[in-house]
């Protein structure tokens, strides 16, 4: 795989490049890809239906590295599939490149669409599908960038971002436009919800905060991941992403004066000590203190926590890939993962539907129990993921509702 050629070169020096037919195959299945993503679907099951993390040990520390960081490689891994849609290494173009595009839309639209059907259930699952689809709305006109130009912009929304969320949080907080916009929008209206308000502002997965996750990934799915060293260079700035990110936030949150006590106070005297890497410190409650922008909890949409859960995701990516490529032994062990991130949509919604459907009063004891009572329950989950997707791929290329989705964008074929 090569790089882009650089826009700056004459035009007239570079060859004409052909056209990318629109059903050509653009790259093989990445193992190691599907891997990560399968990881990413499992770690939010962890956050969905396991133990509370309080009960401490190996399994609350797992369960807790999962916490954020499961969905922030999910999302990162939404980029790297957009960059496969539209063209691998290289954008499509012309027509080739127009139908692309409409298929993205598409999709944005039935990931819009669903994550407001899944949300209408009611279960405990703060879902992520609406915000994707906006995300690829949002993002889809960079997806002809190249590599650095991309990770450019990961950064600068990394760092600018999360600053203004929060002034803009501040201000919903104040009441001065918020609820205008509610009313006046359509979105809002069918959906029940604040509708664009809360997919960029409010929401759990406020779009201005994920959209570096997504355009890191475009940014990597760039790169020659065949390489000799690039998957050694992804995991070396995975890490030391996480460092400035978390490591950052442990040192702010210690040499700012009073903030460990001002956001202990904001989030109702819980100790604010593990702010720096966990979500155990809770949200604030009456209002945001601008101490809350040095923290790095996984859902905190700070500067530090895009930092480091970006880190965490490449470092993940780098490992799997690694281990798709040298040990095709421990890759055959670890099908069943693998085969869970080939149909990720699939097991995702299947697993907020069985939320919905086994919700009664003892399962909600045990999930809500702050023990190790709700561990089986996960591994239930976890096991039944596992052998649906193995049996499913075993005899179909995609899952159900990926071909669902590959069927909607049928469509896309009729642009010109």
């Amino acid at each position: 795989m090569t790089h882009d050629a650089s826009p700056a070169a004459p035009a007239a020096a570079l060859p004409e490049r052909q056209p990318v037919p629109f059903d050509a195959p653009t790259t093989g299945r990445l193992i190691g890809v599907d891997l990560a993503r399968g990881l990413a679907v499992l770690g939010m099951y962890s956050a969905h239906v396991g133990p509370d993390v309080t009960v401490g040990g190996p399994v609350g520390f797992l369960l807790e590295t999962a916490r954020g960081r499961s969905s922030a490689l999910f999302a990162v891994l939404a980029g790297f599939s957009l960059i496969i849609i539209t063209g691998r290494p290289h954008p499509r173009t012309g027509r080739a490149g127009r139908r692309a595009m409409t298929r993205v839309a598409i999709r944005a639209v039935v990931l819009l669409t669903l994550g407001y059907a899944l949300t209408a259930l009611g279960t405990e699952v703060d879902v992520i599908l609406s915000c994707y689809g906006l995300l690829f709305l949002t993002v889809l006109p960079l997806h002809r960038l190249r590599a650095a130009t991309l990770a450019l912009i990961a950064a600068t929304g990394a760092l600018a971002l999360p600053q203004l969320l929060y002034a803009v949080r501040k201000s919903i907080e104040a009441g001065t436009w918020s609820d205008a916009v509610i009313q006046a929008d359509p979105l809002a209206r069918i959906s029940g919800t604040d509708g664009v308000v809360e997919l960029l502002f409010t929401g759990d997965y406020p779009a201005l905060t994920w959209a570096p996750f997504l355009i890191a990934g475009m940014a990597v799915a760039r790169l020659d991941l065949t390489r000799p060293g690039i998957r050694t260079r992804l995991a070396l700035t995975g890490g030391a992403l996480a460092v400035l990110g978390y490591g950052g936030s442990w040192l702010a949150l210690r040499l700012v004066p009073h903030a460990l006590s001002v956001i202990s106070a904001a989030t109702g005297g819980s100790s604010a000590s593990s702010a720096w890497w966990s979500d155990t410190v809770g949200t604030p409650e009456n209002g945001t203190p601008l101490a809350w922008l040095l923290v790095a909890a996984p859902h905190s949409q700070t500067t530090f926590s895009v930092l480091g859960n970006t880190g965490v995701a490449f470092v993940v990516l780098a490992l799997c890939l690694t281990v798709a490529e040298r040990t095709p032994r421990l890759t055959r062990s670890l099908a069943p993962v693998s085969a869970v991130g080939t149909m990720a949509l699939t097991v995702y919604v299947l697993h907020i539907v069985a939320l919905w459907l086994l919700t009664d009063v003892r399962y909600v004891a045990v999930v809500e129990d702050e023990t190790m009572a709700g561990l089986p329950v996960l591994l239930a989950f976890i096991a039944t993921a596992m052998l649906l997707a193995t049996v499913w791929r075993r005899r179909f290329r995609r899952g159900p509702l990926e071909y669902l989705l590959h069927r909607a964008t049928r469509p896309a074929r009729h642009v010109r």
